[in-house]
């Protein structure tokens, strides 16, 4: 008799509509505990993606930022002390250049350590312009003695480990080779300098000079002078631009990119000349990044964010399929067919650490779509139903994969499908008569 009575209640309870979606959701709400710990995989995958690319732009060269040139002039100033005897003090005045101009390519390359891919860029930049020097009286320089010999040109390059060749100065008609450090850290911490004679009778000075450099990421310029242009162009096709200005003219294509800024001295903060120290930050910098918009560990991110998704529409899936075919699924294959859905995510960021992201998800979408298509088949010996629970995996797999390509589109696509699969599961189930699933639907 006992027997019977739990006999019948376990057969309500499988019957049980109720029941079974509550089962559903506590079943998907608990699969998030396995997906978080797979974005923390992949976090931690990313972390080190993160370090190699550190070790091998502290050898290669870092982020650059460029800021320069200037110019120098040192001179003597001549007070006197308490008994009235004459005291000499250095000082030294700095210019910015009347003009500057800078052009160059920016050639990309990849390399290899373990599993990481790091791009890297290597730039050839030439810098052009003059400096005008104004009439020092009306500075209202107190000086006792103009050092024009001693005068020199500086710059800064924020990383100069990535400065692959001498740099040599073109200064009016002659050459002068840059040596490392500055001889006074007013101007900036470190950097390199020459010396750039000048003379009483001469106020506009020609310079060039190229610099062969190697960097990681992103190249940016301080635009110093009075008129600052900057032309660029590289194979690479995804460039960020970013800073306080943007190219005034772009091109991007398939075969790379062209840019062009021009950047007048009433656009920045920035003296024609000074005395003294001068704190020099980034406020004005501008610049492009080498960068993937998409790379392959937020592709993989991106896609575990869709993983309660698609839990939930393939499990909503199985529960139709129980209705239709009036056969339930017990809890246990419907937790089965989960965890092959998050271990897909394993297998996603695994793959792709050695094929990319396009090939490691058709590869796991392969695997795992053939599991649980084999799995219902085993259990449903139906081939229609075969077939169409395959063709809903090739559904759902290419409508995540469309999304995660998408960048300006994807919010919208992705509303758009959701919408369309709640359309349909409501016009698949209108005629359902939810108080008896058990009955025949009627027509």
């Amino acid at each position: 008799m006992e027997n019977t009575i739990i006999q019948n209640v376990k057969q309500k309870v499988a019957r049980s509509i109720s029941f079974k979606i509550t089962v559903i959701v506590i079943l998907s709400l608990l699969l998030l505990i396995p997906t978080a710990m797979v974005k923390d995989m992949i976090h931690e995958r990313e972390s080190y993606n993160n370090e190699v690319v550190q070790s091998v732009s502290n050898s290669w060269g870092g982020d650059q930022q460029i800021m320069g040139p200037f110019l120098t002039l040192p001179y003597i100033v001549q007070k006197e002390d308490k008994d009235g005897n004459p005291v000499y003090y250095s000082r030294e005045i700095n210019f910015t250049p009347k003009e500057l101009m800078i052009s160059g390519d920016v050639n990309t390359t990849n390399r290899r350590i373990s599993i990481y891919d790091v791009t890297l860029y290597n730039s050839k930049l030439t810098f052009t312009g003059n400096f005008t020097v104004p009439d020092l009286a009306q500075l209202n320089l107190d000086a006792y003695q103009i050092l024009y010999d001693k005068a020199y040109v500086s710059m800064i390059v924020s990383d100069q480990s990535g400065i692959k060749e001498n740099v040599i100065l073109n200064w009016n008609e002659s050459k002068k080779e840059f040596k490392s450090g500055l001889p006074n850290r007013k101007i900036a911490e470190s950097g390199f300098y020459t010396r750039a004679p000048m003379v009483p009778e001469l106020k506009t000075y020609q310079y060039s000079f190229n610099i062969n450099l190697n960097g990681h990421k992103n190249l940016s310029f301080v635009p110093v002078a009075e008129q600052t242009e900057v032309k660029l162009s590289s194979p690479w096709r995804d460039p960020g631009f970013y800073g306080n200005f943007i190219p005034d003219t772009r091109i991007i294509t398939e075969k790379g990119f062209e840019a062009e800024w021009k950047i007048f001295h009433l656009s920045r903060n920035i003296p024609s000349s000074w005395m003294g120290e001068r704190e020099w930050g980034t406020e004005s910098a501008f610049g492009v990044s080498l960068i993937e918009m998409v790379d392959e560990y937020q592709k993989n991110m991106r896609s575990a964010k869709y993983a309660f998704l698609i839990i939930c529409l393939t499990f909503l899936t199985f529960f139709l399929t129980e209705i239709i075919k009036k056969r339930p699924l017990h809890p246990f294959q419907y937790t089965m067919a989960g965890m092959a859905l998050v271990v897909f995510y394993i297998l996603l960021l695994s793959i792709t650490e050695h094929t990319g992201f396009n090939i490691a998800y058709l590869i796991s979408s392969i695997l795992t779509g053939g599991l649980i298509i084999t799995y219902i088949s085993a259990i449903y010996k139906d081939k229609n139903l075969t077939t169409i629970t395959g063709i809903f995996f090739l559904i759902i797999y290419g409508f995540i994969y469309i999304i995660l390509q998408l960048e300006d589109f994807s919010l919208l696509v992705g509303a758009a499908g959701l919408f369309i699969a709640l359309a349909a599961t409501m016009m698949l189930t209108r005629k359902i008569d939810w108080y008896n699933v058990r009955k025949p639907i009627s027509e």
